[in-house]
């Protein structure tokens, strides 16, 4: 495994991080525990959660399946989607966020949290109540680090303005969906986020699996995978990522990695990890052989310049 510093901060997590969303939804604790076991086998140390994955099940399994192995890695969870009706069930307020804080250290059964992520803008709060409830939590020793999702540029600026000026803590990781076929980061948010120093974490880095070498065009998609579990509860996104223009860019990008000795597997997670503003790569597994192959995969092509220029090439 290889290790990076998350952003400008002194926390060392694996090149390669493990993506729980699929606990407490595709995944019982048996098969969670599975993925978890294999995960830190392969040396990986940076597990990422949030407090609505599963209904809280994530945070519980993960938890549960570390048990005295917690203090060996590193636990990212989230907070402010909702997780239920009503106004005090979402959002950055202090309010909020302590209730959060609270629910989420319960399910993991920890004490305190290496990482904890704003899993989506609050427009109805001011971000100087956001930092500032999230810094005394730092202060208190219950959260290390602190981090954001889905911020665009202006938010990632804003908030690193109002954090340095007004003495909070900083925000020093920032998670966007991004993949060879989801590259709306790459204007705006890359450039903010190595500017203001944050480690960026890719979700979604195999656009759904559909970037696995699984799937085939024209054929039905494989019973049990994610995208055939999405096809009826989100019909528009899987049209979307299975439209003719993706299987030809797939094509191409298959031939590409095959013409250098690798697989389209190997292609979309070590094209995000050549990138040394990423601290580490979010994938999910629901198999731990799926843990091996994401884990050689992400360290397995260092690509060049060149590379670079024929996989834009080939996208268009």
């Amino acid at each position: 495994m290889q290790y990076r510093r998350l952003g400008d901060s002194g926390l060392e997590v694996s090149l390669a991080g493990l993506g729980t969303n699929n606990f407490g939804m595709r995944l019982d604790y048996e098969g969670s525990k599975s993925v978890v076991d294999a995960a830190l086998d392969a040396g990986i140390n940076f597990f990422d959660t949030a407090d609505i994955y599963g209904g809280g099940r994530s945070e519980e399994f993960l938890g549960k399946a570390l048990g005295a192995r917690r203090e060996d890695v590193l636990i990212a969870t989230k907070f402010a989607m909702p997780v239920g009706d009503g106004p005090f069930t979402r959002g950055g307020s202090r309010h909020y966020i302590e209730k959060a804080i609270a629910r989420s250290l319960k399910r993991l059964g920890t004490d305190y949290i290496d990482v904890y992520q704003m899993h989506q803008p609050d427009p109805k709060t001011p971000i100087e109540e956001t930092l500032d409830a999230l810094s005394d939590l730092v202060h208190r020793g219950m959260v290390r680090y602190i981090g954001h999702s889905n911020f665009s540029g202006w938010q990632i600026a804003d908030a690193d303005w109002t954090a340095r000026s007004k003495g909070y803590a900083r925000f020093v990781s920032a998670q966007n969906e991004w993949s060879l076929l989801e590259r709306k980061i790459e204007p705006e948010i890359m450039p903010a986020c190595r500017q203001f120093g944050l480690g960026q974490l890719p979700f979604f880095p195999l656009a759904s699996g559909f970037l696995t070498g699984k799937y085939t065009r024209g054929a039905d998609l494989p019973e049990g995978t994610r995208l055939a579990a999405w096809a009826q509860a989100m019909p528009a996104r899987i049209g979307a990522l299975t439209s003719d223009a993706n299987w030809d860019k797939l094509d191409g990008l298959t031939r590409f990695a095959e013409d250098n000795g690798h697989t389209i597997l190997d292609l979309a997670l070590s094209w995000l990890a050549s990138d040394q503003a990423v601290s580490s790569v979010i994938a999910g597994a629901t198999r731990p052989e799926q843990i091996e192959a994401n884990v050689a995969s992400t360290l397995s092509w260092q690509l060049s310049a060149d590379d670079f220029a024929a996989v834009d090439e080939i996208l268009g």
